[in-house]
């Protein structure tokens, strides 16, 4: 899947959510932009993890001797779900309301963590691909097999998008704020 749309620029994002929707982020205000990750990300994220947790178990448990068997992948979650919750915690109660407040000189270093942080939620994601073999579903799978692997691959569809739209729009938008009042 191609999160940004090349003929329309690095703020255009798919909103999985809605569809095939296309919105350039860059041209929302930071507030509202805010609003869609807690609404569109923070939200769903809080959805996905304890399910996928309960569906790894599941599988782990059911198919322990199975050569494929994703071992250690609930434990891999239940990681996961807890350095997320930190980080999401983090951005609503420090980064955000900075953020909303227009004091994005002051919002420079939390910008930093979070960055440093979605660095870790990427290699995160790394280990669940190996654990799971690139999410590759074996021939014999049973159902909730697969509906892990294809809650895995949307929640790692929506976590990158999620950190994208942070990363490349939100903290950018910050972070020229600043530059432009220094060099304005």
């Amino acid at each position: 899947m191609t999160l940004i749309q090349p003929e329309t620029g690095p703020g255009a994002l798919d909103d999985q959510a809605g569809g095939e929707q296309r919105v350039d982020y860059t041209r929302l205000p930071v507030a509202d932009l805010i609003r869609h990750i807690l609404a569109r990300y923070h939200e769903r994220h809080r959805v996905q993890l304890p399910e996928l947790i309960y569906l790894a178990r599941k599988v782990e448990r059911a198919h322990a001797g199975h050569p494929d068997c994703p071992a250690g992948l609930a434990d891999s979650l239940e990681d996961i779900q807890q350095s997320l919750e930190s980080h999401m915690m983090k951005e609503e109660q420090v980064l955000f309301p900075l953020l909303m407040r227009g004091a994005f000189a002051q919002a420079q270093g939390p910008i930093s963590v979070m960055r440093f942080e979605h660095e870790q939620h990427g290699e995160a994601l790394a280990d669940v691909q190996d654990i799971t073999r690139n999410l590759h579903v074996p021939s014999d799978a049973c159902g909730t097999w697969s509906t892990l692997y294809a809650g895995l691959t949307e929640f790692r569809n929506d976590l990158m998008q999620h950190i994208q739209l942070e990363n490349d729009v939100l903290f950018s938008k910050a972070t020229n704020a600043v530059e432009g009042a220094h060099y304005g």
